[in-house]
Formats: C-alpha cells, sequence, structure tokens
C-alpha cells in the first residue's frame, strides 16, 4: 500500500513539474530577439498620394497632382515628408539588418554614389529636379541610401520587390525622407498592385509607396 502511495505521489509531482514546465515563459529565439531590436522601422510605408480619386480608365503617362501639397502652397517646400525613428538594441553595437522593400514608384536619377543592383543607390545625391525621391538615413554608423534608381526618368511607373543589408548602430536614428520636388508626380495609371502589403494601403494605390519591411538582423561582427 505504501508503495503504491509512493509511486502515486511521484506521479502527481512529475505531472505537476511538467504543468510548471509547459506554463512557464519561454525565451525568445536568438532570431526573433534579434529581430525586435528593429521593431521601430519595421512596416514603415512611404506614401506620395494623387489627389483626388483614381479615374476608372487613367490615362497613360498621365502625372497628377500630388496631395501632400495643400491648395496655394509651394510645392518645392510643402511636397514632402520625414519619419525619424529610433533603432533599438545596445548603444556602440552593430547589426546587419536585411531589408524588403516593396510598391509603385516612378523612376528616379542619382549621382557621385554607387548603384547596388537595379535600384538600391548608396550614399550620392539627386540627379534631376522634379521626380520622387525615396530615401532612408542613419545617424550612425552616418550613410543614406535611395530606393528607386534608374538611368533615366520618364514617365512610367513600375513595382519594386528587392531586399538589401544595411548597417545600424544601436541607438541610431533611422530617418526616412520622400521628396516629390514638384508637387507633381506620375500616377498609377496601370493601376499596379503589390502581393502582401499592409491592407491599409488600399489598391491600387492612387499614387505611388513603398513598404520596408524587416526581414533579418544578425550582429555585425
Amino acid at each position: 500500500m505504501k508503495t503504491r502511495i509512493a509511486l502515486l505521489t511521484v506521479a502527481l509531482l512529475m505531472f505537476a513539474i511538467g504543468a510548471f514546465a509547459a506554463d512557464a515563459p519561454k525565451e525568445p529565439a536568438d532570431g526573433d530577439r534579434l529581430n525586435s531590436v528593429a521593431a521601430s522601422i519595421d512596416g514603415y510605408v512611404f506614401k506620395f498620394p494623387c489627389k483626388g480619386t483614381m479615374p476608372e480608365t487613367p490615362k497613360k503617362g498621365a502625372d497628377a497632382e500630388s496631395a501632400l501639397v495643400p491648395e496655394g502652397a509651394d510645392p518645392k517646400k510643402n511636397d514632402n515628408f520625414s519619419a525619424e525613428k529610433t533603432f533599438g538594441g545596445e548603444k556602440g553595437k552593430r547589426y546587419l539588418v536585411t531589408l524588403r522593400f516593396r510598391g509603385v514608384v516612378e523612376p528616379m536619377m542619382y549621382k557621385n554614389g554607387k548603384p547596388d543592383g537595379d535600384l538600391f543607390y548608396i550614399g550620392g545625391e539627386p540627379n534631376n529636379a522634379t521626380y520622387n525621391i525615396y530615401k532612408i538615413s542613419i545617424s550612425s554608423p552616418e550613410s543614406h541610401y535611395f530606393l528607386n534608381r534608374q538611368d533615366a526618368v520618364g514617365h512610367r511607373t513600375f513595382t519594386i520587390d528587392y531586399t538589401k543589408t544595411i548597417e545600424i548602430e544601436g541607438g541610431a536614428t533611422v530617418t526616412f525622407f520622400g521628396d516629390g520636388q514638384n508637387g507633381h508626380l506620375i500616377s498609377n495609371f496601370d493601376k499596379l498592385t503589390v502581393e502582401g502589403v499592409s491592407p491599409e494601403i488600399k489598391q491600387p494605390f492612387h499614387g505611388q509607396f513603398v513598404q520596408v519591411d524587416v526581414v533579418e538582423v544578425k550582429e555585425a561582427k
């Protein structure tokens, strides 16, 4: 009898320990922990909306007035936006952050920097005074990038979907900057859409946009 009671007691204790272990909070996986340091920039969306509503049958190559510019305002001063985000992580430590860029954009030319693929441009400056600029700046290590590089501008829009890895120091300021420059933009006249972006972006979007998603974060060696 005593043996049965002892065995039952042990079984109950093991069950209780197992239940406690199952309910105990789990440490986040290393990848999830690192990705969390980039939470402030994950999902940011550049938006260049057109005024009015999208026509049923838009004209090919048509441009449109920018909804960023209030009535009567100077487009050279008002056709832009910026957002500053504080990157997480440990100050002084650098992280390799892989970002995915998806959206509908018009072409833009840049100079005095370095192209990295068909669309990404490292450093440099704008090389046209009328087309939309998509720019990300990092305070440390000091750097900046453009997202819609092309060899020539023109009245067209196209979809983008690519990833790039950049270096960001813990606690750095990440600035997203968009500049339409002249109060006009090339409309999404082909009614292009992009899969998998935020449902808050009503598609086909009447204008242009780029969503920035964090894919992976690693500590720089």
